[in-house]
């Protein structure tokens, strides 16, 4: 356990993130809020990390859009009674402007602007965790690797094969896993020593003894050049002026004969498809370990619930249920019910996304389709057969051919003077969580 175990530990949550690539499911929320796996946010695999980890000191940044996600936080991650206090806490930071009137101008500008907290904490090491990835990690060995090898910064390496390893931010370490450079989308990437074909790549997770996070943070903001980004400006500022390591995340090991996960979910294809991943048995990625379990809200939702109605037989095959959903004399084949949705009778479903107190009318035919939350989709919906028109009525993911109904536009009770689109389309559609 970390806590009281390696001095006093602070963790750092990087949740203000846009998710552009995500749209239309940012569009009222930020990327960490964006709904997962019939029941979680984005978020929740970073926060059950740390907390399954030990780590019960932490602060969500949070900027874009963030009512839902704070929200989320709120309702599912406090803790109660006499936990909490000084070194029990999940507190939502948002931005605030302490070094002018403009928001963070990036990750490292995010924790610069926030330095006061580690101060005010007394930390000796800081864990900057990112929240927008899907991911199953043990923080705390990592923890122990930072301290065994007496780093100033440890960075989250993910190994991968050499051949895809040009898409992303690549370390080159020596047979010591010390980092001895950083190469931004590299046409040849480097190798890991001893394991030809396998690159390094960084996960955006990092540990800093605090002296060294100080000193990298302040020198970066008197730079007028800088991205204020970790991976494209701290890191490769700052590699050969202290020690840096790099932790093999394939060595981690999860409790309960589980094995660590990392998966980038930031564009609709990869999001998608990290679903259908899930409704693969076995899994990569398993929702049903007791001995690491992802935390999230728990709601007073009824079970669901599954019946043949006006004739039509239930068929319910390779399926992911959240609390309330209904299933009524539909078809629902590989696909993912959020809470208290409703599939009505003739309505045929194959590799869907269906969101919260979303209604899918009588004889629906859906494909490959993701339905955000609250729709009502009338009966005979048809979506995901005719490219052309899915494109003219919804958000058609032209690589992957997905199909994004978003959440309906905002309506209100009673005509007034002022109108909508002077209200801007970050108002959220209704009132309840979204």
């Amino acid at each position: 356990m970390i806590y009281g175990k390696y001095g006093r530990v602070l963790g750092i949550v990087l949740a203000g993130g846009k998710g552009e690539r995500l749209m239309p499911l940012t569009k009222y929320r930020a990327k960490p809020a964006v709904p997962f796996a019939a029941k979680y946010r984005i978020i929740d695999f970073a926060l059950s990390n740390l907390v399954n980890s030990g780590l019960y000191s932490i602060y969500v940044l949070v900027q874009f859009r963030s009512q839902s996600l704070n929200e989320h936080i709120e309702r599912g991650w406090q803790f109660g009674g006499a936990m909490r206090g000084r070194d029990f806490f999940i507190t939502s930071v948002p931005a605030q402007m302490w070094t002018g009137e403009h928001w963070y101008k990036g990750t490292a500008d995010a924790v610069f602007q926030n330095l006061h907290l580690a101060t005010m904490y007394d930390a000796d090491h800081v864990c900057i965790f990112a929240a927008d990835h899907i991911y199953k990690m043990d923080v705390e060995q990592m923890l122990q690797f930072h301290v065994d090898n007496r780093a100033d910064v440890t960075v989250a390496a993910n190994v991968v094969p050499t051949s895809e390893a040009w898409q992303f931010g690549c370390i080159d370490v020596d047979d010591t896993n010390k980092i001895i450079n950083f190469v931004e989308k590299p046409k040849n990437p480097p190798q890991i020593p001893g394991r030809p074909e396998f690159s390094y790549v960084s996960m955006g997770n990092y540990i800093f003894e605090r002296e060294a996070l100080e000193e990298a943070l302040i020198e970066d903001a008197r730079d007028p050049q800088s991205t204020h980004d970790f991976g494209k400006d701290i890191l490769p500022r700052i590699f050969g002026l202290c020690r840096m390591m790099a932790y093999d995340f394939s060595t981690n090991i999860i409790p309960g004969n589980d094995r660590p996960y990392w998966k980038d979910v930031g564009t609709i294809d990869a999001y998608w498809q990290a679903h259908m991943d899930l409704l693969q048995h076995p899994s990569q990625l398993t929702l049903f370990n007791p001995h690491w379990p992802i935390r999230t809200v728990s709601y007073a939702d009824p079970p669901g619930f599954t019946y043949p109605v006006k004739g039509q037989h239930c068929s319910v095959v390779g399926a992911l249920r959240a609390e309330g959903s209904r299933v009524l004399g539909a078809t629902v084949h590989f696909s993912v019910l959020s809470r208290n949705c409703i599939i009505h009778p003739g309505a045929v479903l194959e590799e869907c996304i269906i969101g919260q107190n979303v209604v899918i009318g009588e004889g629906c035919k859906l494909r490959r389709t993701i339905v955000d939350a609250h729709n009502i989709l009338p009966p005979n919906t048809v979506i995901g057969y005719d490219r052309q028109t899915d494109a003219e009525r919804y958000h058609l993911d032209e690589k992957s051919g997905i199909v994004v109904v978003g959440m309906p536009s905002i309506k209100l009770r009673h005509s007034v003077d002022i109108p909508l689109q002077s209200m801007g389309e970050s108002v959220p559609p209704r009132l309840g969580s979204f």
